[in-house]
């Protein structure tokens, strides 16, 4: 113990000894100093880690004279580009100096005619089958107009409105779980306007829910490259930092990768079921069973696919476990609106119980109007809209849904069976729902989605890999041979004008009902000559180069000045 102390006063007169010949300022500076340059330091290192180096470079390079004028320049060309066909010229500005009364009809329906023809022709956008004017259509749309003076916000008025939310809430609920032991029996939820806001409040309230049990303060959340840019606008509302985990080879979330991104910060991960973008499952209960180790949210994103799965269970599709039966789920989003064929605007935020749910809730008590408490993002909402939820869910009912799931999921397969036959296109993974996503390593794919637009069909442009998508509706169980003849057709317009020629010296067969996959180049030759080519003009060239630029952040303000530019 003595020899001890001796050696303690022995190393603080050395150190008093050492450090006499310094200024006492000096003494006092240094550590500062140090802290700072520590600091620059982690702060570099975390915009690298973040950014990249690219991406910092390219910063660097803006701001030399003369290079954010021409940049500017090149940007107003491709949103001009982007832009073309839009008629924001000609919209008013202005009331009309004397009302429109009853006219104002005849207006709406010349407005209308000037939509595209939309039936039948659209990935996704309207999932109910026919006409808007006859069947469900018109049954939902006079459900909406026999309560669109309505508000839920003033439940001591409408509890009728109040009554039929919380029956969709609960029917929705029992189709995702809820009825199971493992749930907990405790699922709970509201209405919102959308897949969109039901995602910006479940990362809202699993935020404010992990920071009342763990104390974190700067949350991050844990998705896959594929989950819905929904995150990334929930991100930036709510001042999260997003982890992005590449996709598995079977494009799926990588478990793995998650598990790597874990820390003291971590407030949640998303599973998407299916993803947008190929219509794959992620495994939800592997992704379970890492949220309950680590003690942290798992969001399950079913705005997709929560009116589809159960069904397709029921009808013997394998579909893997992806709902509150799941341990370690602790919040679902599910759009009504999709495939549950309700008014557009309509989906529904679930929770395993209400300790988690309450903190999705807005509570005022200061405010001179009174005490104020709000469920969700809006405060007024449309009742209507409520109303024809809920017409949609009683009017079908399980049979309903199940002959509509039937349908679709049939003509799914076939399409996805036919896209396998066109030489040149491949599907991306094991689509296990109604989405099929399809590429090519022969043809320009961006230029095929011209053509078929020139046709007049909507399909979704996807990146990385460059792809296209179909999420097939009601609306395409009576025109999907078309699509795959117009498809086929686009197919070999680009094949033809690309001179693609495959590594044996053949080239593919623009016509392969002909007989073979591959012909000889004078074979070849002759069909190009009689071939019109790609698109001219067509958006092609802006998404392929979109998908190679290495600085996403210039990405990033073309989309920023597109959208700024259109509305």
């Amino acid at each position: 113990m003595e020899a001890a102390a001796e050696l303690a006063l022995r190393l603080r007169a050395a150190a008093n000894d050492r450090l006499a010949r310094y200024e006492p300022l000096a003494l006092v500076a240094a550590p500062l100093l140090a802290l700072l340059v520590a600091r620059t330091l982690h702060a570099t290192a975390s915009a690298v880690a973040d950014r990249g180096l690219v991406a910092i470079a390219i910063a660097a390079v803006k701001l030399l004279p003369g290079v954010s004028g021409y940049i500017a320049a090149e940007k107003k060309k491709v949103v001009d580009k982007m832009q073309s066909g839009g008629a924001k010229n000609n919209r008013r500005a202005e009331l009309p100096t004397i009302g429109l009364a009853e006219q104002v009809i005849e207006e709406l329906e010349t407005l209308k005619a000037k939509d595209v023809d939309w039936q039948g022709k659209c990935s996704g956008t309207v999932y109910i089958a026919g006409s808007e004017s006859e069947g469900h259509f018109q049954l939902i749309n006079k459900a909406y107009s026999m309560f669109s003076h309505t508000n839920p916000l003033h439940q001591d008025v409408f509890k009728s409105v109040a009554n039929m939310e919380a029956e969709v809430v609960a029917m929705t609920a029992a189709l995702l779980g809820s009825k199971e032991k493992s749930s907990g029996g405790q699922i709970c939820g509201n209405m919102t306007s959308g897949g969109t806001e039901s995602i910006l409040l479940a990362v809202k309230t699993s935020r404010d829910y992990m920071r009342s049990k763990k104390g974190i303060t700067r949350p991050e959340m844990i998705i896959a490259e594929s989950a819905h840019s929904a995150y990334d606008k929930a991100a930036q509302y709510f001042n999260i930092k997003v982890r992005r985990v590449p996709v598995n080879k079977e494009f799926l979330a990588d478990v793995k990768g998650f598990k790597r991104c874990i820390n003291g910060n971590t407030i949640m991960m998303v599973g998407s079921t299916p993803g947008f973008p190929h219509g794959l499952i992620d495994p939800i209960e592997e992704l379970g069973e890492l949220a309950s180790r680590y003690d942290i949210c798992l969001h399950v994103d079913l705005c997709l696919g929560g009116f589809v799965l159960p069904f397709a269970h029921k009808l013997g599709y394998p579909i893997p476990p992806f709902d509150f039966s799941v341990k370690g789920v602790t919040s679902i989003s599910s759009d009504v609106h999709k495939y549950g064929l309700a008014p557009k605007g309509t989906s529904i935020v679930l929770y395993r119980n209400h300790e988690i749910r309450k903190h999705q809730f807005v509570a005022v008590t200061e405010w001179t109007g009174g005490l104020y408490v709000s469920p969700t993002i809006a405060g007024s909402r449309p009742g209507g809209l409520i109303a024809g939820a809920w017409a949609a869910m009683m009017s079908l009912g399980l049979n309903g849904y199940l002959d509509s799931t039937s349908r679709i999921m049939d003509v799914s397969k076939k399409i996805q069976r036919g896209i396998g036959e066109i030489p040149g296109l491949f599907v991306i993974g094991k689509p296990d729902m109604t989405v099929v996503a399809f590429g090519s390593d022969v043809v320009d794919i961006f230029e095929v989605n011209d053509i078929m637009s020139s046709k007049g069909w909507h399909l979704n442009a996807l990146q990385r890999p460059n792809s296209l998508h179909i999420c097939v509706t009601l609306q395409h169980t009576t025109v999907y041979d078309q699509f795959l003849k117009d498809l086929q057709d686009s197919v070999n317009t680009v094949s033809c004008s690309e001179s693609v020629m495959l590594p044996n010296g053949y080239y593919p067969d623009p016509f392969p009902s002909l007989g073979k996959a591959i012909i000889s180049y004078d074979v070849w030759r002759r069909q190009v000559k009689a071939n019109p080519g790609p698109i001219s003009g067509g958006k092609a060239p802006i998404y392929g180069a979109a998908g190679k630029m290495p600085d996403r952040g210039t990405v990033r303000e073309l989309l920023v000045e597109f959208m700024d530019s259109s509305c």
